[in-house]
């Protein structure tokens, strides 16, 4: 979507580009309110060294998620802590509202322990493949109906994912079934470097949703007050028995697909400035700014907090001390002969070269 489309888009809005009221706006405390912001700038301060750490290889690829955190973050505070997170692997903003942690930087260093930590937190291990974990919540949903609980998952997958069969059989199932959750599909303008509107011929993504049998909600994924408040309605329409709703949320990628992307191939920077321009943290520093809940000071103070947070989280990462043979734990659920071959030529070489061999200094 082009800057211009974007800005007389048809879609739930709060704010408008500049921050101002244009819709409205839910009701929060100020303390809920000022949590949005503070999630939201950890949420850019992790995302900014998450990028620095990989270019110097110290961790693995990653997927930025700068420009996306508003959705990512009034999304999750529209849920229950006991409702589940089912999320792609650019939702850091997400995740930062159930807790950062030292375990989470792990995975993205390559330790697959730091996926599984995530359950305590009611947020289910990412799954990498493209629209595969939307059947896993769909399930999950289904699990909770017919356990009689009102538990809901909310399951975030991009524009990208729509193309693939997994995510229209779970749609299906979910509409057939009316299981208790919500399908939201970032659409950030690009799924690496094909753009949204080659990715399907319906005017929206959301329309998708009229196929299946349920609401289809598209919402400006750049102001958290909206997507709180579109959320939080599909949420409670779940949790009483209404069936799923299909949430676009409409945003765009600041940064590359990953760290193993070239965005200029594909875009110009000109249009990444003007998308710049109607910045999330910003449009909402603006509304709570006019209503007197941060100033100079507290924003000052958020962000040394952010620092902090993200630092520690670093050194407690940085600190891991890995097994190298870990890395045939995790291949299938059950060991294989060619897996329990590859760890047996693996102690040999450990015997004949010592375990330090294979750590990085």
């Amino acid at each position: 979507m082009s800057v211009e489309h974007y800005d007389e888009a048809d879609f739930v809005r709060t704010l408008d580009a500049d921050g101002q009221v244009v819709g409205d706006v839910p009701d929060l405390s100020e303390d809920r309110l000022l949590a949005v912001y503070r999630d939201m700038k950890l949420t850019r301060h992790f995302d900014e060294r998450m990028v620095s750490l990989q270019r110097q290889g110290r961790v693995g690829t990653y997927a930025p998620a700068v420009g996306q955190e508003a959705s990512q973050v009034g999304s999750t505070h529209a849920l229950r802590d006991d409702d589940w997170l089912v999320y792609q692997y650019r939702e850091h903003g997400a995740v930062a509202v159930r807790g950062l942690s030292a375990e989470y930087l792990t995975y993205w260093m390559g330790h697959e322990h730091g996926n599984a930590s995530l359950v305590d937190q009611h947020v289910a291990p990412l799954n990498i493949t493209i629209a595969d974990q939307i059947p896993h919540a769909v399930g999950l949903a289904w699990g909770a109906k017919l356990k009689g609980d009102d538990t809901v998952v909310v399951c975030h997958f991009g524009d990208g994912a729509t193309s693939e069969g997994d995510f229209h059989e779970a749609a299906n199932f979910a509409g057939v079934f009316e299981t208790p959750c919500v399908l939201f599909c970032n659409n950030n303008g690009w799924a690496i470097s094909h753009p949204a509107e080659r990715q399907t011929a319906s005017e929206t993504f959301a329309e998708k949703a009229d196929a299946y049998g349920f609401p289809g909600v598209r919402v400006d994924g750049m102001d958290p007050l909206a997507t709180y408040r579109v959320t939080q309605e599909a949420v409670e329409r779940a949790r009483n028995g209404g069936g799923p709703t299909l949430v676009e949320a409409v945003q765009y990628r600041y940064g590359a697909h990953t760290t193993a992307d070239d965005p200029t191939a594909y875009r110009e920077e000109e249009t990444v400035e003007q998308w710049r321009e109607r910045d999330p943290l910003d449009r909402y520093e603006t509304f709570l700014r006019e209503r007197d809940i941060v100033d100079d000071t507290v924003v000052e103070e958020l962000e040394a907090e952010a620092r902090e947070t993200v630092s520690a989280i670093i050194d407690a990462a940085e600190s891991f001390d890995p097994d190298p043979r870990e890395m045939f734990d995790h291949a299938f659920a059950d060991s294989t002969p060619g897996i329990d071959a590859q760890r047996e030529s693996f102690d040999r070489a450990l015997e004949e070269h010592g375990r330090d061999s294979f750590l990085r200094e």
